[in-house]
């Protein structure tokens, strides 16, 4: 029985962990060729391409070497990312910082989309999904101002994209997910278990996403399955954003 993208070429970005890996893995046991772009060589995909996605023609050199090597792109997944921990309140966030995550998170998706999406016309349509956030939705008191800014304008961008390209049979949707069990995430917690038990109380499932049950929305939005599906906010968060006050809050 052929998987949900047998014969997709699929391009995604930041596939060394998290997220971007385990969508790698889950693609290709659907059947797709799969294009991982990352810093890190020894990142997943059948072709691993090292390239820094913010920079314009390292991430032009990428999609050519796809397309020469593989064909094609019918899929393509912006997920590189970084949500550093001197990324926090307006008031203490150094330029740097914000502009360096600016550049990673947001500058990346544009790039990938002007270079990414004259393939996908090529190849006749296709499917471009964009990782945005929760924090696209709602605010927080324990700000990272940079981070929650970059993946809001992730987000405002893929919907204008889905309008711009829907007649041309490409669909651009933004999965946004809520915390999930990453080294990304866990990371910011590092040695204080009080700050991740903060955070607990306001999930209404009181766990953390597996990268898993998030990709699982992914491989949705890659495949046929999703072919009405454009330009939507595509929510994978636990009904965080859904909540008021959880059992415990």
């Amino acid at each position: 029985m052929a998987g949900r993208l047998e014969g997709k070429v699929c391009v995604i970005t930041g596939t060394a962990s998290g997220i971007g890996a385990a969508s790698a893995r889950l693609f290709e046991e659907e059947g797709a060729r799969v294009v991982g772009i990352d810093l890190d060589a020894s990142a997943e995909g059948e072709l691993t391409i090292q390239a820094d996605v913010s920079d314009e023609d390292q991430v032009r050199e990428a999609f050519a070497e796809a397309v020469e090597k593989l064909g094609r792109i019918d899929v393509l997944m912006n997920n590189a990312g970084i949500n550093p921990t001197d990324d926090g309140s307006v008031l203490e966030t150094s330029l740097e910082a914000w502009q360096r995550v600016q550049d990673v998170n947001l500058r990346s998706v544009f790039l990938c989309c002007k270079h990414g999406i004259p393939h996908l016309l090529e190849a006749g349509g296709g499917s471009v999904i964009n990782v945005a956030s929760f924090v696209s939705l709602v605010g927080a008191a324990t700000s990272q101002i940079a981070y929650t800014a970059s993946k809001g304008a992730v987000l405002a961008m893929s919907r204008e994209l889905a309008v711009q390209f829907a007649r041309e049979n490409i669909r651009v949707n933004a999965l946004c997910p809520g915390p999930v069990e990453t080294p990304l995430l866990l990371n910011i917690f590092g040695d204080n278990p009080a700050a991740l038990e903060r955070r607990r109380t306001h999930w209404p499932t009181g766990r953390l996403a597996r990268p898993r049950e998030v990709v699982n929305g992914a491989l949705f939005l890659a495949s046929d399955d999703s072919s009405y599906v454009t330009g939507s906010t595509f929510l994978v968060d636990g009904g965080l954003t859904a909540a008021y006050v959880t059992p415990e809050s």
